[in-house]
């Protein structure tokens, strides 16, 4: 985001109600690490930048350390989740879908109040490959956002909609993983 793309004082924007002319859609994909981490990374800018950021977290649930991070920056990043906290692998349960479903009513009424500037929907790929939520509903939330609203969507296996429907897209590729040697997610690196 270019500071000469925000409404404010001249030069960018303020520190006091500074929006976006125009917001796009992004998406992190791919089965490389790093999508939330890199959504993360734009929210801390945006907030430095004055912005009012929300991050929805599908799947996931927990005192990750970013999460921890988050709350002391209150002022302009809400964070909520809507998972069991584990990865699901195989068949999602029928609480999985309450959750998803929840999250979704609930950001979709966070997108359309249009009180921040940014919505990142943090592993919404992977509820949409589970079929948690249906993916019209998504498409057409993404089609009808407010204009000067950036949206992020992150998670592997991004449907090809949502890809057609992004002004940006960045593939995470593995190309080695430590993971594969037996390291287990460490604090403040995975978790």
């Amino acid at each position: 985001m270019a500071l000469s793309e925000a409404k404010g004082l001249p030069g960018g924007g303020s520190r006091l109600k500074m929006k976006l002319k125009k917001g796009y859609i992004q998406v992190y994909t791919g089965a490389g690490k790093g999508k939330t981490t890199a959504a993360l990374g734009l929210a801390l800018r945006a907030a430095g930048a004055g912005l009012k950021v929300y991050i929805g977290q599908f799947i996931k649930s927990g005192r990750y350390s970013e999460i921890k991070a988050l709350k002391k920056l209150k002022q302009n990043i809400k964070v909520e989740q809507f998972g069991r906290g584990c990865f699901i692998n195989k068949k999602p349960i029928a609480l999985d879908i309450t959750l998803a479903k929840r999250g979704l009513n609930i950001v979709k009424k966070v997108i359309f109040e249009g009180k921040y500037d940014i919505v990142i929907l943090d592993e919404i790929n992977i509820a949409l490959y589970f079929k948690l939520i249906p993916l019209k509903d998504i498409i057409e939330i993404l089609k009808n956002k407010p204009k000067d609203m950036e949206i992020i969507l992150t998670g592997r296996k991004a449907p090809k909609e949502i890809l057609n429907l992004a002004g940006l897209v960045t593939e995470m590729k593995e190309v080695k993983h430590y993971y594969k040697r037996g390291v287990k997610a460490r604090r403040g690196i995975e978790n």
